[in-house]
Protein backbone atom coordinates (compact mmCIF):
# COMPACT_ATOMS: atom_id res chain seq x y z
CA UNK A 1 0.00 0.00 0.00
CA UNK A 2 1.25 3.50 -0.77
CA UNK A 3 1.05 5.88 1.84
CA UNK A 4 -1.64 7.64 3.64
CA UNK A 5 -3.04 10.61 2.06
CA UNK A 6 -5.13 12.84 4.68
CA UNK A 7 -7.21 15.55 4.20
CA UNK A 8 -7.77 19.14 6.55
CA UNK A 9 -11.38 20.09 4.42
CA UNK A 10 -13.53 20.04 7.38
CA UNK A 11 -12.35 21.58 11.00
CA UNK A 12 -12.38 20.20 14.16
CA UNK A 13 -15.91 20.82 15.19
CA UNK A 14 -16.93 18.40 12.23
CA UNK A 15 -19.56 15.81 13.10
CA UNK A 16 -18.27 12.37 12.93
CA UNK A 17 -18.79 10.55 9.68
CA UNK A 18 -19.89 7.33 9.27
CA UNK A 19 -17.66 4.12 7.35
CA UNK A 20 -20.37 3.99 4.20
CA UNK A 21 -20.26 8.58 4.71
CA UNK A 22 -16.66 7.97 4.13
CA UNK A 23 -16.17 5.34 1.81
CA UNK A 24 -18.74 7.65 -0.85
CA UNK A 25 -16.78 11.21 -0.07
CA UNK A 26 -14.27 13.11 -2.42
CA UNK A 27 -12.40 14.40 0.54
CA UNK A 28 -11.38 13.51 4.12
CA UNK A 29 -11.54 15.26 7.60
CA UNK A 30 -8.82 16.15 9.35
CA UNK A 31 -9.17 14.01 12.04
CA UNK A 32 -9.97 10.71 9.71
CA UNK A 33 -6.89 8.63 9.76
CA UNK A 34 -7.34 6.96 5.89
CA UNK A 35 -9.02 9.50 3.16
CA UNK A 36 -11.86 8.26 1.61
CA UNK A 37 -9.29 6.61 -1.75
CA UNK A 38 -7.00 4.64 0.41
CA UNK A 39 -10.64 3.38 2.35
CA UNK A 40 -11.80 2.20 -1.00
CA UNK A 41 -8.50 0.79 -1.74
CA UNK A 42 -8.28 -0.61 1.47
CA UNK A 43 -11.49 -2.28 1.00
CA UNK A 44 -10.38 -3.62 -2.44
CA UNK A 45 -7.64 -5.01 -0.94
CA UNK A 46 -9.82 -6.91 1.85
CA UNK A 47 -12.16 -7.74 -0.90
CA UNK A 48 -9.51 -9.56 -2.81
CA UNK A 49 -8.39 -11.17 0.05
CA UNK A 50 -11.51 -12.85 0.40
CA UNK A 51 -12.25 -13.39 -3.07
CA UNK A 52 -13.82 -17.03 -3.24
CA UNK A 53 -12.68 -17.45 -6.61
CA UNK A 54 -8.72 -17.65 -5.30
CA UNK A 55 -7.44 -20.61 -3.61
CA UNK A 56 -6.77 -19.91 0.13
CA UNK A 57 -3.37 -20.00 -0.09
CA UNK A 58 -3.68 -17.36 -3.26
CA UNK A 59 -5.93 -15.61 -0.12
CA UNK A 60 -3.51 -15.78 2.44
CA UNK A 61 -0.76 -14.39 0.40
CA UNK A 62 -2.98 -11.61 -0.40
CA UNK A 63 -3.60 -11.43 3.04
CA UNK A 64 -0.11 -11.33 4.00
CA UNK A 65 0.26 -8.25 2.24
CA UNK A 66 -2.51 -6.33 3.60
CA UNK A 67 -0.72 -7.61 7.31
CA UNK A 68 2.49 -5.80 6.23
CA UNK A 69 1.02 -2.39 5.55
CA UNK A 70 -0.83 -2.97 8.66
CA UNK A 71 2.73 -3.88 10.62
CA UNK A 72 3.60 0.31 9.78
CA UNK A 73 0.53 1.63 10.40
CA UNK A 74 -0.54 4.16 12.98
CA UNK A 75 -3.28 2.95 15.67
CA UNK A 76 -6.04 5.42 14.00
CA UNK A 77 -5.17 3.94 10.31
CA UNK A 78 -5.56 0.24 12.04
CA UNK A 79 -8.65 1.06 12.99
CA UNK A 80 -10.11 2.08 10.37
CA UNK A 81 -8.99 -1.15 8.99
CA UNK A 82 -10.94 -2.59 12.19
CA UNK A 83 -14.05 -0.65 10.86
CA UNK A 84 -13.46 -2.22 7.52
CA UNK A 85 -13.06 -5.85 8.15
CA UNK A 86 -16.27 -5.20 11.16
CA UNK A 87 -18.83 -3.34 9.01
CA UNK A 88 -18.44 -4.17 5.56
CA UNK A 89 -17.81 -8.28 5.51
CA UNK A 90 -21.30 -8.76 7.11
CA UNK A 91 -23.86 -11.86 6.51
CA UNK A 92 -26.17 -11.03 3.64
CA UNK A 93 -29.60 -10.41 5.50
CA UNK A 94 -31.62 -11.08 2.61
CA UNK A 95 -29.90 -14.76 2.14
CA UNK A 96 -30.57 -15.33 5.73
CA UNK A 97 -33.90 -14.10 5.43
CA UNK A 98 -34.21 -16.65 2.51
CA UNK A 99 -32.74 -19.30 3.99
CA UNK A 100 -34.79 -18.95 7.39
CA UNK A 101 -37.97 -19.15 5.24
CA UNK A 102 -36.72 -22.00 3.13
CA UNK A 103 -35.70 -24.17 6.85
CA UNK A 104 -39.43 -23.13 8.28
CA UNK A 105 -41.31 -24.29 5.06
CA UNK A 106 -38.87 -27.56 5.14
CA UNK A 107 -39.49 -28.60 8.86
CA UNK A 108 -40.83 -31.92 9.03
CA UNK A 109 -40.37 -32.65 5.05
CA UNK A 110 -37.88 -34.79 3.81
CA UNK A 111 -35.86 -31.16 3.06
CA UNK A 112 -36.02 -30.21 6.28
CA UNK A 113 -32.22 -31.35 6.68
CA UNK A 114 -31.03 -29.74 3.24
CA UNK A 115 -32.94 -26.61 4.46
CA UNK A 116 -30.58 -26.67 7.73
CA UNK A 117 -27.75 -26.85 6.23
CA UNK A 118 -28.32 -23.88 3.96
CA UNK A 119 -29.41 -21.66 6.77
CA UNK A 120 -26.53 -22.62 8.38
CA UNK A 121 -24.33 -21.84 5.32
CA UNK A 122 -26.24 -18.40 5.54
CA UNK A 123 -25.21 -17.42 8.56
CA UNK A 124 -21.33 -17.67 7.73
CA UNK A 125 -20.87 -13.80 7.37
CA UNK A 126 -17.79 -12.94 4.78
CA UNK A 127 -15.98 -12.04 7.28
CA UNK A 128 -15.01 -15.35 8.58
CA UNK A 129 -13.43 -16.30 5.17
CA UNK A 130 -11.70 -12.97 5.12
CA UNK A 131 -9.87 -13.88 8.58
CA UNK A 132 -9.52 -17.76 7.77
CA UNK A 133 -7.49 -16.12 4.87
CA UNK A 134 -5.24 -14.27 7.16
CA UNK A 135 -4.38 -17.28 9.11
CA UNK A 136 -3.48 -18.93 6.19
CA UNK A 137 0.14 -17.44 5.89
CA UNK A 138 2.84 -18.64 8.42
CA UNK A 139 2.37 -15.41 11.17
CA UNK A 140 -1.13 -14.68 10.06
CA UNK A 141 -2.34 -16.07 13.71
CA UNK A 142 -0.11 -14.21 15.49
CA UNK A 143 -1.23 -11.09 13.05
CA UNK A 144 -4.97 -12.06 14.40
CA UNK A 145 -4.13 -12.61 17.81
CA UNK A 146 -2.26 -9.14 18.11
CA UNK A 147 -4.54 -7.51 16.05
CA UNK A 148 -7.33 -8.50 18.79
CA UNK A 149 -5.28 -7.75 21.72
CA UNK A 150 -5.30 -4.72 20.37
CA UNK A 151 -8.43 -4.03 19.73
CA UNK A 152 -10.20 -4.94 22.66
CA UNK A 153 -9.65 -1.44 24.73
CA UNK A 154 -11.76 -0.03 21.99
CA UNK A 155 -14.99 -2.21 22.55
CA UNK A 156 -16.43 0.01 24.78
CA UNK A 157 -16.17 3.04 23.25
CA UNK A 158 -16.66 2.08 19.98
CA UNK A 159 -19.83 -0.60 19.07
CA UNK A 160 -19.16 -0.77 15.34
CA UNK A 161 -15.99 -3.15 16.50
CA UNK A 162 -18.30 -5.75 18.50
CA UNK A 163 -19.01 -7.84 15.39
CA UNK A 164 -14.87 -7.98 14.74
CA UNK A 165 -14.29 -9.01 17.75
CA UNK A 166 -17.27 -11.60 18.37
CA UNK A 167 -16.13 -13.20 14.85
CA UNK A 168 -12.54 -13.42 16.04
CA UNK A 169 -13.00 -14.95 19.83
CA UNK A 170 -15.71 -17.65 17.77
CA UNK A 171 -12.46 -18.20 15.80
CA UNK A 172 -9.80 -18.46 18.02
CA UNK A 173 -12.30 -21.11 20.40
CA UNK A 174 -12.10 -23.54 17.56
CA UNK A 175 -8.22 -22.87 16.37
CA UNK A 176 -7.42 -23.10 20.33
CA UNK A 177 -9.82 -25.58 21.35
CA UNK A 178 -7.64 -28.09 23.59
CA UNK A 179 -7.60 -31.14 21.29
CA UNK A 180 -5.49 -28.77 19.61
CA UNK A 181 -3.19 -28.04 22.27
CA UNK A 182 -0.19 -29.53 23.31
CA UNK A 183 1.07 -29.99 26.73
CA UNK A 184 4.55 -29.50 27.46
CA UNK A 185 7.05 -29.13 30.70
CA UNK A 186 8.64 -26.18 30.88
CA UNK A 187 11.94 -26.97 33.09
CA UNK A 188 15.24 -25.21 33.31
CA UNK A 189 16.54 -27.41 30.75
CA UNK A 190 14.08 -25.50 28.10
CA UNK A 191 15.49 -22.96 25.44
CA UNK A 192 16.24 -19.83 27.17
CA UNK A 193 14.10 -18.04 24.34
CA UNK A 194 11.30 -20.25 26.35
CA UNK A 195 12.42 -19.28 30.04
CA UNK A 196 12.05 -15.89 29.18
CA UNK A 197 9.22 -15.76 27.79
CA UNK A 198 8.01 -17.43 31.39
CA UNK A 199 9.47 -14.52 33.09
CA UNK A 200 7.67 -11.66 30.59
CA UNK A 201 4.39 -13.57 30.93
CA UNK A 202 4.38 -14.09 34.52
CA UNK A 203 1.46 -12.16 35.97
CA UNK A 204 0.91 -13.55 39.65
CA UNK A 205 4.66 -13.26 40.70
CA UNK A 206 6.85 -11.51 39.27
CA UNK A 207 10.04 -13.31 38.65
CA UNK A 208 12.56 -11.27 40.16
CA UNK A 209 15.48 -12.83 38.51
CA UNK A 210 17.77 -15.70 36.36
CA UNK A 211 17.81 -17.36 40.47
CA UNK A 212 14.26 -16.52 40.94
CA UNK A 213 13.41 -18.46 37.56
CA UNK A 214 15.68 -21.45 38.00
CA UNK A 215 13.97 -21.93 41.65
CA UNK A 216 10.60 -22.29 39.94
CA UNK A 217 11.77 -24.64 37.37
CA UNK A 218 14.16 -27.17 39.58
CA UNK A 219 14.04 -30.38 39.67
CA UNK A 220 11.32 -30.35 42.80
CA UNK A 221 9.20 -28.53 41.09
CA UNK A 222 6.72 -28.79 37.91
CA UNK A 223 5.91 -25.48 35.45
CA UNK A 224 3.48 -26.97 32.32
CA UNK A 225 2.19 -24.49 29.28
CA UNK A 226 -0.21 -25.51 26.53
CA UNK A 227 1.19 -24.97 23.28
CA UNK A 228 -0.51 -24.27 19.88
CA UNK A 229 1.40 -25.93 17.23
CA UNK A 230 1.94 -22.81 14.68
CA UNK A 231 3.31 -20.70 17.38
CA UNK A 232 5.92 -22.61 18.30
CA UNK A 233 7.63 -21.79 21.93
CA UNK A 234 4.88 -19.66 22.57
CA UNK A 235 3.36 -21.09 26.11
CA UNK A 236 -0.85 -19.50 25.61
CA UNK A 237 -1.26 -20.48 29.53
CA UNK A 238 1.17 -22.18 32.11
CA UNK A 239 1.02 -23.08 35.68
CA UNK A 240 3.40 -23.58 38.30
CA UNK A 241 3.39 -26.36 40.94
CA UNK A 242 5.40 -26.98 44.18
CA UNK A 243 4.90 -30.59 45.63
CA UNK A 244 5.20 -30.75 49.78
CA UNK A 245 3.39 -31.79 52.51
CA UNK A 246 0.35 -30.59 53.06
CA UNK A 247 -1.41 -27.16 52.20
CA UNK A 248 0.96 -24.08 51.47
CA UNK A 249 0.06 -20.99 53.47
CA UNK A 250 2.48 -18.85 52.40
CA UNK A 251 4.61 -17.65 49.23
CA UNK A 252 7.62 -16.30 50.62
CA UNK A 253 9.14 -20.64 51.39
CA UNK A 254 7.84 -21.06 47.75
CA UNK A 255 9.92 -18.44 46.37
CA UNK A 256 12.77 -18.66 48.32
CA UNK A 257 15.82 -19.67 46.57
CA UNK A 258 17.77 -21.01 49.18
CA UNK A 259 15.21 -23.50 50.89
CA UNK A 260 16.78 -27.14 50.48
CA UNK A 261 14.81 -28.96 47.75
CA UNK A 262 11.84 -30.56 48.25
CA UNK A 263 11.62 -34.27 48.73
CA UNK A 264 9.51 -35.36 45.98
CA UNK A 265 9.14 -39.21 47.55
CA UNK A 266 7.62 -37.69 50.55
CA UNK A 267 5.28 -34.84 48.59
CA UNK A 268 1.26 -35.38 49.28
CA UNK A 269 0.08 -32.43 48.21
CA UNK A 270 0.53 -30.17 44.79
CA UNK A 271 -0.10 -26.91 45.05
CA UNK A 272 -0.83 -24.88 41.82
CA UNK A 273 0.98 -21.22 43.62
CA UNK A 274 0.38 -19.47 39.78
CA UNK A 275 -1.62 -19.40 36.84
CA UNK A 276 -1.09 -17.02 34.26
CA UNK A 277 -2.47 -16.20 30.93
CA UNK A 278 0.16 -14.90 28.02
CA UNK A 279 -2.44 -13.76 25.04
CA UNK A 280 -4.30 -10.83 25.43
CA UNK A 281 -6.11 -11.95 22.28
CA UNK A 282 -7.58 -14.94 23.31
CA UNK A 283 -9.27 -13.29 26.24
CA UNK A 284 -12.78 -15.52 26.61
CA UNK A 285 -11.39 -18.35 25.19
CA UNK A 286 -11.36 -20.82 28.46
CA UNK A 287 -8.78 -23.75 28.66
CA UNK A 288 -7.51 -22.98 31.96
CA UNK A 289 -9.90 -25.79 33.42
CA UNK A 290 -8.48 -28.08 30.64
CA UNK A 291 -4.96 -27.16 31.56
CA UNK A 292 -5.75 -28.17 35.09
CA UNK A 293 -7.07 -31.29 34.60
CA UNK A 294 -4.10 -32.25 32.27
CA UNK A 295 -1.86 -31.43 34.48
CA UNK A 296 -3.14 -33.42 37.82
CA UNK A 297 -3.39 -36.42 35.06
CA UNK A 298 0.03 -35.86 34.57
CA UNK A 299 1.21 -35.56 38.04
CA UNK A 300 -0.75 -38.78 39.02
CA UNK A 301 1.48 -40.67 36.52
CA UNK A 302 4.46 -39.38 37.75
CA UNK A 303 3.51 -39.23 41.13
CA UNK A 304 1.12 -42.14 42.58
CA UNK A 305 1.66 -40.87 46.32
CA UNK A 306 -0.17 -37.44 46.09
CA UNK A 307 -3.85 -36.88 47.37
CA UNK A 308 -4.07 -33.25 47.56
CA UNK A 309 -4.34 -31.20 44.49
CA UNK A 310 -4.98 -27.49 45.91
CA UNK A 311 -3.48 -23.51 44.64
CA UNK A 312 -2.38 -20.63 46.73
CA UNK A 313 -3.97 -18.24 44.85
CA UNK A 314 -4.54 -13.84 45.45
CA UNK A 315 -7.50 -12.45 46.05
CA UNK A 316 -7.00 -9.24 44.01
CA UNK A 317 -10.84 -7.76 44.31
CA UNK A 318 -10.87 -8.04 48.11
CA UNK A 319 -9.45 -4.46 49.03
CA UNK A 320 -11.85 -2.69 46.26
CA UNK A 321 -14.90 -4.64 47.41
CA UNK A 322 -13.92 -4.01 51.15
CA UNK A 323 -13.45 -0.16 50.85
CA UNK A 324 -16.76 -0.02 49.51
CA UNK A 325 -18.76 -2.86 51.73
CA UNK A 326 -16.84 -1.49 54.88
CA UNK A 327 -19.32 0.42 57.01
CA UNK A 328 -22.39 -1.66 56.12
CA UNK A 329 -19.81 -4.57 57.23
CA UNK A 330 -18.46 -2.44 60.72
CA UNK A 331 -22.43 -1.69 61.89
CA UNK A 332 -23.25 -5.56 61.13
CA UNK A 333 -20.25 -6.83 63.70
CA UNK A 334 -21.34 -7.93 67.13
CA UNK A 335 -20.98 -5.36 69.66
CA UNK A 336 -17.94 -7.78 71.40
CA UNK A 337 -16.18 -7.59 68.47
CA UNK A 338 -16.25 -3.92 67.85
CA UNK A 339 -15.04 -3.64 71.77
CA UNK A 340 -12.02 -6.26 71.23
CA UNK A 341 -11.24 -4.42 68.44
CA UNK A 342 -11.70 -0.84 69.91
CA UNK A 343 -9.40 -2.61 72.81
CA UNK A 344 -6.84 -3.59 70.38
CA UNK A 345 -6.50 -0.44 68.85
CA UNK A 346 -6.88 1.89 71.69
CA UNK A 347 -9.63 3.28 70.56
CA UNK A 348 -13.38 4.08 71.73
CA UNK A 349 -16.03 4.46 69.00
CA UNK A 350 -14.07 3.45 65.86
CA UNK A 351 -15.02 4.64 62.52
CA UNK A 352 -15.08 2.42 59.50
CA UNK A 353 -12.16 4.98 57.83
CA UNK A 354 -10.58 4.46 60.91
CA UNK A 355 -10.65 0.75 60.70
CA UNK A 356 -9.45 0.62 57.34
CA UNK A 357 -6.68 2.57 58.06
CA UNK A 358 -5.41 0.35 60.74
CA UNK A 359 -5.91 -2.79 58.30
CA UNK A 360 -3.35 -0.85 55.72
CA UNK A 361 -0.20 -2.17 58.50
CA UNK A 362 -1.62 -6.41 58.21
CA UNK A 363 2.44 -7.06 59.01
CA UNK A 364 2.22 -5.55 62.69
CA UNK A 365 -1.05 -7.24 63.63
CA UNK A 366 -1.40 -10.76 65.05
CA UNK A 367 -3.15 -12.91 63.33
CA UNK A 368 -5.35 -14.33 65.98
CA UNK A 369 -5.82 -10.81 67.29
CA UNK A 370 -9.50 -9.76 66.53
CA UNK A 371 -8.86 -6.84 63.79
CA UNK A 372 -7.23 -10.05 61.86
CA UNK A 373 -10.44 -12.33 62.77
CA UNK A 374 -12.57 -9.52 61.84
CA UNK A 375 -10.31 -9.22 58.31
CA UNK A 376 -10.70 -12.76 57.70
CA UNK A 377 -14.08 -12.92 58.22
CA UNK A 378 -14.82 -10.34 55.73
CA UNK A 379 -12.53 -12.26 52.93
CA UNK A 380 -14.67 -15.38 53.32
CA UNK A 381 -17.94 -13.49 53.07
CA UNK A 382 -16.18 -11.77 49.83
CA UNK A 383 -15.39 -14.96 48.69
CA UNK A 384 -18.97 -17.41 49.36
CA UNK A 385 -21.72 -15.94 50.06
CA UNK A 386 -21.29 -12.26 48.45
CA UNK A 387 -22.40 -13.19 44.69
CA UNK A 388 -22.46 -10.94 41.72
CA UNK A 389 -25.65 -10.71 39.54
CA UNK A 390 -25.73 -13.71 37.82
CA UNK A 391 -24.83 -16.13 40.67
CA UNK A 392 -21.01 -15.72 39.93
CA UNK A 393 -18.29 -15.33 42.26
CA UNK A 394 -17.15 -11.66 42.99
CA UNK A 395 -13.27 -12.48 42.63
CA UNK A 396 -11.83 -12.95 39.25
CA UNK A 397 -9.72 -15.66 40.69
CA UNK A 398 -12.86 -17.39 42.60
CA UNK A 399 -14.61 -17.45 39.78
CA UNK A 400 -11.84 -19.58 37.46
CA UNK A 401 -11.23 -21.96 40.08
CA UNK A 402 -14.99 -21.83 41.99
CA UNK A 403 -15.81 -22.51 38.18
CA UNK A 404 -13.78 -25.42 37.98
CA UNK A 405 -15.18 -27.38 40.59
CA UNK A 406 -13.02 -26.60 43.76
CA UNK A 407 -13.78 -24.96 46.98
CA UNK A 408 -12.50 -22.21 49.74
CA UNK A 409 -10.28 -24.67 51.25
CA UNK A 410 -8.68 -21.89 53.70
CA UNK A 411 -8.30 -18.41 54.00
CA UNK A 412 -4.12 -17.78 54.98
CA UNK A 413 -3.02 -14.48 56.76
CA UNK A 414 0.01 -12.90 54.98
CA UNK A 415 -0.07 -15.43 52.62
CA UNK A 416 1.63 -12.78 50.43
CA UNK A 417 3.20 -9.99 52.68
CA UNK A 418 4.68 -8.21 49.11
CA UNK A 419 3.36 -4.76 48.77
CA UNK A 420 1.67 -6.12 45.95
CA UNK A 421 -0.01 -8.76 47.77
CA UNK A 422 -0.62 -6.02 51.07
CA UNK A 423 -2.36 -3.44 47.78
CA UNK A 424 -4.73 -6.40 46.10
CA UNK A 425 -5.89 -7.73 49.28
CA UNK A 426 -4.06 -6.65 53.01
CA UNK A 427 -1.82 -9.87 51.93
CA UNK A 428 -4.21 -12.85 52.54
CA UNK A 429 -4.34 -15.74 50.08
CA UNK A 430 -6.82 -18.45 49.64
CA UNK A 431 -6.12 -22.07 49.18
CA UNK A 432 -8.50 -23.74 46.40
CA UNK A 433 -8.76 -27.13 46.85
CA UNK A 434 -9.64 -29.58 43.97
CA UNK A 435 -11.66 -32.45 44.96
CA UNK A 436 -11.13 -35.00 42.54
CA UNK A 437 -14.65 -36.40 43.65
CA UNK A 438 -16.36 -33.78 43.94
CA UNK A 439 -15.68 -31.51 40.99
CA UNK A 440 -18.95 -31.95 39.90
CA UNK A 441 -20.70 -31.71 43.04
CA UNK A 442 -19.26 -28.39 43.77
CA UNK A 443 -19.93 -27.30 40.00
CA UNK A 444 -23.70 -28.03 40.39
CA UNK A 445 -24.04 -26.11 44.17
CA UNK A 446 -22.15 -23.17 42.32
CA UNK A 447 -25.22 -23.08 39.41
CA UNK A 448 -27.14 -23.11 42.51
CA UNK A 449 -25.76 -19.69 43.76
CA UNK A 450 -24.25 -21.88 46.58
CA UNK A 451 -20.14 -21.46 47.06
CA UNK A 452 -18.46 -24.78 48.52
CA UNK A 453 -16.34 -23.87 51.27
CA UNK A 454 -14.75 -26.29 53.95
CA UNK A 455 -15.67 -25.99 57.88
CA UNK A 456 -12.73 -23.99 58.94
CA UNK A 457 -13.78 -20.94 56.51
CA UNK A 458 -17.02 -21.96 57.36
CA UNK A 459 -16.46 -20.71 60.38
CA UNK A 460 -14.97 -17.50 59.62
CA UNK A 461 -18.60 -16.60 59.14
CA UNK A 462 -20.78 -17.42 62.37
Amino acid sequence: MNNVVKSDAAGEGATARTMRERLGALLGRRHEALSPWVLRRTLGELQAVNDPAVSDVEGGRRAAGVASWYAGASPEERRDCWLLMSEQFAPDVSALDDARRDYEAALGTPGEAEAEVRLRRAYVSPRTRLLQRFAAFPQGLRFLLDMRAELLPHLKSDKRLVALDAELEALFSTWFDVAFLDLQRISWQSPAALVEKLIKYEAVHDVTSWADAKNRLDEDRRCYGFFHPRLPGEPLIFVEVALLQGLASSMPPLLDESADAADLGKASTAIFYSISNTQQGLKGVGFGDSLIKRVVETLRAEFSQLKEFATLSPIPGLRGWLGKQAEALWAATPTRTRQAIDKQLGTSGLTSAALLAALDKPKELDEKSPLARWLQGAAARYLSPELAPGDRPLDAVARFHLGNGARVERINWLGDPSAKGVKQSYGLMVNYLYDLKRLDKHRAALARGKIPVSGAVQSLLD
